[in-house]
């Protein structure tokens, strides 16, 4: 009994990670509703780092697709990506696949659960449905509120199609959720051959060991 209650919390770590990821991400977006009005700016770190309240209709970033059809369609891929990725964590995390992967499919998990949260439920208990949705029930636009404007500046007037033009890094405002994603990408495409590397040594093994057959029967 104690050494599956032992491989339970073996497992469940990561979804704790991810519920983790969840409660910040929710009570960060619901502390801007009650507290901001949409569009207000905080200042908090210089110019740089700013809270910044908006409503993203669309995707991760502030990417938006102009759509009716497309914003049901984004809802659904989510709901759909979330118990892929849950049930695909949960069937690595029990074959105790590399941790760092797991720990990096947690913060993903997290993210997409409380991205899901805002486009499924906002829309009818915050009454934040984007203009002329059908329903309010998966048409809730996601709260976003994390800006930072490192730097900006005007393109020279002799730059070839942006002379003269604003630039400003980094425009994106976003939130909790999407940063548990991107920082769950990037690890694991930073940390890539060390994650995957135990796919191939099986083989290195096997071929090993059939080279060790091999040679011992020719002897």
């Amino acid at each position: 009994t104690l050494l599956i209650e032992i491989e339970k919390m073996k497992i469940f770590k990561y979804f704790i990670l991810a519920l983790i990821v969840i409660l910040i991400d929710q009570a960060s977006k619901l502390l801007v509703y009650n507290n901001m009005y949409l569009h207000e700016e905080i200042y908090v770190l210089g110019d740089w780092f700013r809270i910044h309240y908006l409503l993203n209709p669309g995707m991760a970033f502030g990417i938006r697709w102009d759509n009716e059809f497309g914003k049901l369609a984004l809802t659904v891929f989510r709901i759909a990506a979330m118990f892929g990725i849950g049930y695909y964590l949960w069937k690595l995390a029990k074959n105790n696949y590399n941790t760092t992967f797991l720990w990096c499919m947690g913060l993903i998990l997290g993210g997409a659960v409380g991205n899901v949260i805002d486009s499924t439920f906002y829309g009818v208990f915050l009454d934040n449905a984007a203009e002329n949705s059908p329903t309010p029930w998966f048409h809730g636009q996601v709260i976003d509120m994390l800006y930072f404007p490192i730097f900006d500046f005007v393109w020279p007037q002799w730059v070839p199609f942006v002379g003269g033009r604003y630039f400003e890094f980094f425009s994106p405002v976003f939130n909790i959720a999407d940063s548990s994603i991107f920082i769950g990408v990037l690890i694991i495409l930073i940390m890539q051959k060390k994650i995957f590397k135990e796919k191939n040594n099986p083989v290195v093994v096997n071929s090993a060991q059939a080279s060790s057959d091999s040679t011992a029967t020719e002897n």
